[in-house]
């Protein structure tokens, strides 16, 4: 997902590097659960306000947009976002957020967190990897499975034989 005028997101970013293999850093399934938890975050209308509101009573102020006054997408896109975030875990659904959503670059999380150099690129992809388990679990086994042991049903001839 592109910022507005052309700029790159940390996301955008982050997916270029190359690990030590020559193998991309982060996995496809990992960049496209970031791109949707931000689709999600800002769809949910949960982007806190730059500007100064001109309502005209506090009640109706808000950081985020009233649940009375959102869209049935707005509010999907909002229980979407929480259920990423819960997935993912209290310890890395901050990071998420502000890698992904609040477009926080590695350099700046670091900073923030008062964490040594380079970990909050290992912290990203971490919580990105959790994202892509929550978006795409690991498919259920499929088939026919049987719960009695050899020999549980009852011979059918057995019923039929003359005694």
């Amino acid at each position: 997902m592109t910022a507005e005028m052309g700029e790159k997101t940390p996301l955008d970013m982050l997916a270029r590097l190359k690990a030590r293999d020559g193998s991309p850093f982060l996995t496809e399934e990992a960049f496209a659960a970031g791109e949707r938890l931000a689709e999600d975050f800002n769809r949910a209308l949960m982007q806190p306000r730059i500007s100064a509101s001109l309502e005209p009573r506090l009640e109706t102020r808000g950081r985020f947009a009233a649940p009375s006054a959102m869209s049935d997408t707005a509010i999907d896109a909002r229980r979407r976002v929480a259920r990423a975030l819960k997935a993912v875990g209290p310890e890395l659904a901050d990071i998420a957020l502000d890698f992904c959503c609040f477009m926080k670059g590695l350099e700046q999380i670091e900073r923030e967190r008062q964490w040594p150099v380079r970990s909050a690129k290992l912290m990203v992809r971490t919580a990105l990897l959790a994202l892509a388990r929550h978006y795409a679990p690991p498919p259920a086994k499929t088939g026919i499975r049987g719960w009695g042991a050899e020999g549980y049903r009852p011979e059918i001839l057995a019923f039929f034989a003359e005694e």
